[in-house]
C-alpha cells in the first residue's frame, strides 16, 4: 500500500461540514417475540466522523447495523438519515437511499467471482443507470484509492486476501457514499492488511468526508482510528499521520450490553471510564486492572 508514517500539521478539511447529522438513532428499541434485542438507544454520526460500536457477543451490533440500512424497521423510536426518517419508509424508497447514501462492508464477502476487479467496482454504478463514460473515471479513481489500480482485469481468485477486502471496500465506497457501515471488516486479516484497511478507512474520512458505523471486537482498532488520520499527496499516495492536540475530535464510541447502550462518548472517555460495561472489555480479567 502507498502509506507513510509521519508527524505534521493537520490539514483542515476543504468541504464544509454542516450541522445535519449522516445518521441519527432516537430511543430505538427492538426485539424477536418475547427476546429483547436493542433498548432505548440513541446517537448521532456526524459527517466525517466515526462510531466505532463495540461490546460483548450477541450484544447488539449486527442488529444495530441492519436497523441503521432499514433492512427490519424498530418497534420503537426514529431511524434518521441526513434528517430523512427511514423508520417507516416503504421498501422502494429505502432501496434508493442504500443505493446512493449507503456503503456496506460486512464480515461475508459480496464479491462477484465471475467479474474482474473493474466490473466489481463498476456494478454499483451500472445498477444505478451511471453512462460508462461519466462511470470509467469514478471506478478507476476508488480503485486506485485502494491501490488496485493495476489489477482491473483480474479475477476472484486472482487475488489475495488483502486485496478482496481492499475490492470490497471499493465497491462500497464507489461514488463516495456519505455513510459507510463496517462490520468487522479486519476478521480473519493479518496485521499489515488489517493496518492498510484503517489506513483506507479513514482515508475515505479525512479525505472524501465519508462517516462510518465501525463494528469491531478490536480495542486497538479503535485506539488506531481515534489517533490516527490522513492526508493525499498530488499523485494520489496516501499520508497516515498521528493527530495531536490540535486535531478535531471525529470519532466516538458507543458500548452495548445486552441490547442497552453501555456506554457512549470519546475515546479517552472510554479509555478511564470505571463503567462495568466498559471494564469488562478494557480488563476482562475480574473487570479490573491488576495492581
Amino acid at each position: 500500500m502507498k502509506f507513510s508514517i509521519e508527524q505534521k500539521e493537520i490539514n483542515p478539511l476543504n468541504h464544509k461540514i454542516n450541522n445535519v447529522p449522516v445518521l441519527e438513532f432516537r430511543n430505538v428499541s427492538f426485539g424477536f417475540e418475547d427476546h429483547q434485542v436493542l433498548s432505548d438507544i440513541s446517537f448521532k454520526l456526524n459527517k466525517a466522523s466515526t462510531l466505532i460500536i463495540t461490546g460483548t457477543h450477541q450484544s447488539g451490533k449486527s442488529v444495530l447495523m441492519r436497523l441503521a440500512i432499514g433492512l427490519m424497521p424498530p418497534d420503537e423510536g426514529e431511524i434518521i438519515i441526513e434528517g430523512t426518517h427511514i423508520e417507516k419508509m416503504p421498501e422502494d424508497q429505502l432501496l434508493n437511499i442504500r443505493a446512493n447514501t449507503i456503503g456496506l462492508v460486512f464480515q461475508e464477502s459480496a464479491l462477484f467471482t465471475s467479474l474482474t476487479v473493474y466490473d466489481n467496482v463498476a456494478f454499483r454504478l451500472r445498477e444505478q443507470g451511471w453512462e460508462e463514460t461519466r462511470l470509467d473515471p469514478i471506478v478507476r479513481e476508488i480503485l486506485r484509492f485502494v491501490n488496485l489500480d493495476n489489477s482491473l482485469e483480474k479475477y476472484w481468485e486472482e487475488l489475495s486476501v488483502g486485496m478482496r477486502r481492499r475490492l470490497e471496500i471499493a465497491r462500497a465506497l464507489a461514488g463516495w457514499p456519505p455513510l459507510m457501515l463496517f462490520d468487522e471488516p479486519t476478521a480473519g486479516l493479518d496485521p499489515i492488511n488489517t493496518k492498510d484497511i484503517l489506513n483506507l478507512i479513514l482515508g475515505a474520512r479525512d479525505i472524501h468526508n465519508v462517516s462510518s458505523l465501525y463494528v469491531t471486537k478490536e480495542l486497538w482498532e479503535l485506539w488506531y482510528i481515534d489517533t490516527h488520520y490522513v492526508t493525499q499527496n498530488p499523485d494520489g499516495t496516501i499520508n497516515v499521520h498521528q493527530k495531536d492536540e490540535k486535531h478535531p475530535q471525529n470519532t466516538n464510541v458507543l458500548v452495548l450490553k445486552d441490547g442497552k447502550l453501555g456506554f457512549y462518548g470519546k475515546p479517552s472517555e472510554f479509555e478511564h471510564s470505571t463503567m462495568p460495561e466498559v471494564l469488562e472489555l478494557t480488563h476482562p480479567k475480574g473487570f479490573f486492572p491488576i495492581e
